[in-house]
């Protein structure tokens, strides 16, 4: 898949622990864990500004974009 989810990494810079963001954020450890994998079809505007928030980021320290 193009798109590479770095939630992992950013978590790691802020040593942060994933179930203390998701407490921190309003979702599920198991939604989190969905999305760190990068399985997750989709992600909410309002998540991902959560997770920025945060984690005192921009969307692009968590999505990346690489060619096949």
């Amino acid at each position: 898949m193009p798109i590479i989810v770095n939630l992992d990494v950013m978590l790691a810079k802020r040593k942060m622990k994933s179930k203390d963001l998701a407490k921190t954020i309003g979702i599920t450890t198991a939604n989190l864990s969905i999305l760190k994998s990068g399985k997750a079809r989709a992600i909410r505007f309002s998540t991902l500004e959560a997770i920025c928030k945060a984690l005192d980021c921009q969307p692009s320290d968590i999505l990346e974009y690489v060619e096949d």
